[in-house]
This record gives C-alpha cells, sequence and structure tokens, in this order.
C-alpha cells in the first residue's frame, strides 16, 4: 500500500475517471485500471473512451466499436466501468465537463481523481478551463522512469501548491490534490503499434485480451486500406 494512500475505515473510497480514446483497448490500459485499485482505495475505475479527442486525431474505429471492445475487456473485472457518457455527448471531449459529471453524479464530498500520464500532464495548462480540473477532483499522475519530460515553470508551480505529501492521504478530501504515482508494472503497449501491427496482417496476440482480438477480426478493424 503506497504510504500516501492508506486507507482507513473513516476515509470513503475513490472514484477514477481514466479517459482515452482507446482504439483499441490494450493490456496496458487494462493492466494500469487494474493496479490502480490494488495500490489505491478504489470503489470504482470509470474507464470513460472519448468522442472526438481534443489532442489527437480521430480514432479509427467507431463509438460503438471501441465501447464493444472496452466491455468484452472488462468482464469480468468488478470495480471497472466502461462509462459512455463523452460518447453521448456532442461535440469535443473536454475532461474538465466530464469530471463536472461525475461530480453531479457522486455529490461534492465524494474524493474523485482523473488518471493522467506524464506527458499529458505537462500539457495540463493547455487545456480547456485547466483551472477548474483540481476544483472538481484529484488527479493521479503515473510516472515512467526514463519518459519524465521537465516540467515548465507553470507545471512546477502547480505541483508546489498542490502535491500530496508524505503522511497525507488522497481519499481523505474530494479533490485538489496531485499525485505522482509508479505503478508496479508500468509496461508500454501502444495502439498505434497494435493497429499497425493488424495492417500489416502481423499478429497482435497477447497485446489485448482474445476476446478483443477476436471483435476485431470480426468487425474487420485497422486493415489495410491499400
Amino acid at each position: 500500500m503506497d504510504k500516501y494512500v492508506a486507507k482507513t475505515a473513516k476515509t470513503p473510497s475513490l472514484v477514477l475517471m481514466f479517459g482515452g480514446t482507446f482504439d483499441p483497448i490494450h493490456h496496458g490500459h487494462l493492466r494500469c485500471a487494474l493496479e490502480l485499485t490494488q495500490v489505491l482505495p478504489v470503489k470504482k475505475v470509470h474507464l470513460v473512451p472519448c468522442q472526438l479527442p481534443a489532442h489527437r486525431s480521430q480514432p479509427s474505429a467507431t463509438a460503438e466499436q471501441r465501447l464493444e471492445m472496452l466491455n468484452l475487456a472488462i468482464a469480468a473485472e468488478p470495480l471497472l466501468y466502461g462509462d459512455d457518457r463523452e460518447l453521448l455527448r456532442a461535440g469535443p471531449s473536454w475532461s474538465v465537463d466530464t469530471l463536472a459529471s461525475l461530480r453531479q453524479d457522486y455529490g461534492e464530498q465524494q474524493p474523485l481523481a482523473m488518471l493522467l500520464g506524464w506527458d499529458a500532464f505537462l500539457g495540463l495548462p493547455s487545456w480547456s478551463r485547466s483551472e477548474r480540473l483540481l476544483e472538481l477532483a484529484h488527479i493521479i499522475v503515473l510516472a515512467r522512469p526514463g519518459q519524465m519530460h521537465e516540467p515548465a515553470e507553470e507545471v512546477l508551480q502547480l505541483l508546489d501548491k498542490h502535491e500530496l505529501q508524505a503522511g497525507e492521504s488522497l481519499n481523505a478530501s474530494p479533490a485538489g490534490r496531485i499525485l505522482r504515482l509508479s505503478l508496479p508494472s508500468s509496461f508500454e503497449v501502444s495502439a498505434t503499434y497494435i493497429r499497425r501491427l493488424l495492417a500489416n496482417k502481423q499478429s497482435a496476440r497477447y497485446l489485448l485480451p482474445e476476446q478483443v482480438l477476436d471483435f476485431i477480426h470480426q468487425q474487420q478493424l485497422y486493415q489495410s486500406k491499400h
């Protein structure tokens, strides 16, 4: 158990928001989500496929296909939940809107946290209504050794003001703190790499669940257009 997040009977469990294109969902996403429930006091992880990514290209698979793959992958994990709220919302998928929606669902006192990779966190000041994010939720930053570029001054100020300190508990307050966390496995799997393998008619087995791979083949997804 992490020294920052010891669970006690007096503190509620966290609700986590884990967003992404999930195009397709793979073992990197799934292992990360599962390990979060093992190292943090978590009662639910909302895996939220985005409709229109604000900072990257449009997904290859449809919203319905990506949600179906997600649900196939997490069917046996009771703490993981496929959340379609961004797919049902028109326009770009802004994290602040999703957090506001989750906050409305769970109430003002529920500890709520958004998961970000280190590189995404470095770009946080440029996000839509970024100042509102920490009013709505905590931020958990997944740090991977060897991939940690130096933060800009604005990000350093955020860490100085909001980073969780030793002896503090992330689930002791509803929002407002930043936790840098390294997960035990921290292995890299890229959806881009998986799509490239499939486009080249090469095997992607063991990079994503078999039921997801079967669905991809049934739907003829990620095939080369040439």
